[in-house]
C-alpha cells in the first residue's frame, strides 16, 4: 500500500513550535520564499512579440555597449602595460 506524500501546505510551520530555533530561522523563511515563489509564477504572463522583440534589442544592445566598454579598456590598458614594464 502506497502513502500519499504530504501537501506543503500541510508542512506549513505550526504556531506551537514558534520557540524551535529551526523553525525561526530555517523553516519558517524557506516556507514564506516558496509561498511567494508560487504566487509571481501565476502572475506571471508570457510576453507577447512586439514585448519579446523589445527585451531582446535591449539586452544585444547591452551585450554590445558592454563589449566595446571592455575592447576599449583593454585597448588603452595595452600601450600603458608596456610603457610600465619598459621602465623596468
Amino acid at each position: 500500500k502506497t502513502r500519499a506524500l504530504p501537501r506543503v501546505k500541510d508542512m506549513a510551520p505550526n504556531k506551537d513550535e514558534s520557540d524551535d530555533v529551526f523553525t525561526q530561522h530555517v523553516w519558517g523563511p524557506a516556507f514564506q520564499f516558496y509561498k511567494d515563489s508560487k504566487m509571481l509564477v501565476r502572475r506571471c504572463s508570457k510576453p507577447d512579440k512586439n514585448e519579446f522583440t523589445k527585451i531582446a534589442m535591449a539586452t544585444g544592445l547591452g551585450f554590445l555597449v558592454m563589449g566595446f566598454i571592455g575592447f576599449f579598456v583593454k585597448l588603452m590598458f595595452i600601450p600603458i602595460n608596456n610603457i610600465i614594464v619598459s621602465n623596468l
